[in-house]
């Protein structure tokens, strides 16, 4: 549900000129959100939202787009220059990184957001990451694999 909403409101704020909560709590219950000044408070921080000027005197919430690309391309050379091997052990993936760089590899892995990765937890050099199934276990190392060529 949340989710929903969230790509509710990034629809709104890139339609219409939307300057308070208030306004943005409205337009989310005529297109059927059961919302409260609270939680739109909350849904602004969590999507970042900042307020620009309209040139009117105005103000309007708007989305600040983050290059992905750059980010993701950032997250996967820390991967690299920290990654030694990986093993799996039912549904919690073991990383061994480069000495020191097990708390850099993970936030980069933490960072791009992979839906099967619960959690994870670094040390000096390894990483324990708990994977939703065991299944997604394989799929997690898959990718990571991927990223790696």
């Amino acid at each position: 549900m949340k989710s929903n909403r969230h790509q509710k409101i990034i629809e709104l704020v890139d339609n219409y000129e939307i300057e308070t909560q208030e306004e943005l709590a409205d337009r989310l219950r005529e297109e059927g959100f059961q919302v409260t000044q609270a939680t739109v408070s909350r849904d602004i921080r969590a999507l970042k939202l900042s307020k620009v000027s309209c040139g009117n005197g105005r103000q309007k919430y708007v989305a600040v787009k983050q290059n992905d690309a750059y980010l993701s391309e950032k997250y996967i050379r820390v991967l690299k220059d920290g990654f030694v091997s990986m093993d799996k052990a039912q549904n919690i993936l073991v990383i061994k990184t480069v000495s020191g760089m097990a708390m850099a590899v993970a936030a980069a892995v933490d960072a791009m957001q992979m839906e099967e990765i619960v959690g994870s937890i670094a040390g000096d050099d390894t990483i324990m990451a708990a994977v939703r199934t065991t299944d997604d276990t394989q799929v997690v190392m898959d990718k990571i694999l991927e990223m790696m060529k």
